[in-house]
């Protein structure tokens, strides 16, 4: 089975001269998607608990019942709980949405900032930003947050016309893909979530081999179970469009994969027609495979927990 994305924020890299990248980086929604889906399980109970204390403790007894006693007891714990939910569902959305020791962390380890990035881009041709939309709140401090943070960075590319949520991620990947090949006339595009860790120079000389070559999709080429039960958490709503197997076609990871130029302005082109599924890796896949392009399956791009020999990346 295939590892799945949770949301997790995205980087994006462009590739110019020998190679251009641009990585994009996703933040982590599966917290805020759990906590969500709790709150929204106890929406009701919500309007009951708090009818049900009302009416106990406004009926002006002077001695209440054990049981009225227990009730009384058991909302003001369940109501505890559903504030609890709240806090919990506030601080996934904002680590969701900022992940900001992440980008620092990559920022720190292999990409890094200021004249290292500058000369990265003018002497290597590698364009390295993170990809980030705009929050539901427009102008809120999260987006002030993000703002902020790029006015001292330069490094963060955003998509002023994306809201941000975890099920918007495929479209998400497509507008990244169309608007990056507008941005930067690259030869490579990529897309790497913001918990793998690069090792840029075995990346660029991978993607050398590859220089002749104008319509490539390369990654770490999987399949896998469709889920077409409602409610579980790779659920697909368009399952039954792949057969009775259940299966998905083969596509590239979502932690890591490249398309070249061609590619992309293919995205770039027909973005209103191309359909998005349940997953941006799945979405990617199916956009490229009634078409004339080369799938590489390339096992660099299989992304472990640790480094192993000839590996280019990490997954953290």
């Amino acid at each position: 089975m295939q590892k799945r994305e949770s949301g997790v924020r995205f980087m994006g890299m462009v590739i110019r001269s020998r190679i251009s990248v641009l990585l994009f980086s996703m933040f982590s929604a599966f917290a805020s998607l759990y906590v969500a889906g709790r709150l929204w399980q106890d929406a009701e109970n919500r309007v009951y608990l708090a009818k049900e204390l009302d009416r106990i403790t406004g009926q002006g007894k002077s001695v209440l019942s054990v049981a009225d006693s227990w009730k009384i007891i058991e909302c003001r714990e369940q109501q505890k709980i559903l504030s609890g939910l709240e806090m919990e569902l506030a601080a996934a959305r904002q680590e969701g949405f900022g992940r900001k020791s992440n980008r620092d962390a990559i920022r720190k380890a292999w990409m890094g900032t200021g004249t290292t990035l500058k000369k990265m881009e003018d002497q290597k041709g590698i364009v390295i930003r993170f990809v980030i939309g705009r929050s539901s709140n427009r102008g809120d401090s999260l987006d002030r947050g993000i703002d902020n943070e790029n006015a001292l960075a330069n490094d963060i590319f955003i998509l002023d016309n994306h809201v941000e949520a975890p099920e918007e991620l495929p479209n998400k990947t497509k507008l990244f893909f169309a608007q990056a090949a507008e941005h930067w006339d690259a030869r490579y595009y990529a897309k790497v979530n913001d918990d793998v860790y690069v090792n840029i120079d075995a990346f660029a000389d991978t993607l050398a081999a590859q220089v002749d070559k104008p319509r490539l999709y390369i990654g770490c080429m999987r399949s896998g179970e469709v889920f077409s039960e409602k409610g579980k958490r790779w659920y697909e709503p368009d399952w039954w469009k792949f057969g009775d197997g259940k299966t998905y076609f083969r596509h590239a990871s979502g932690e890591m994969f490249v398309i070249t130029k061609a590619l992309a302005k293919f995205i770039s082109i027909n973005k209103s027609l191309l359909r998005t599924y349940a997953h941006d890796d799945i979405s990617v896949g199916s956009w490229f495979i009634g078409l004339d392009v080369k799938h590489v399956d390339e096992k660099k791009f299989c992304c472990s927990s640790s480094w192993s020999t000839g590996a280019l990346c990490s997954g953290v």
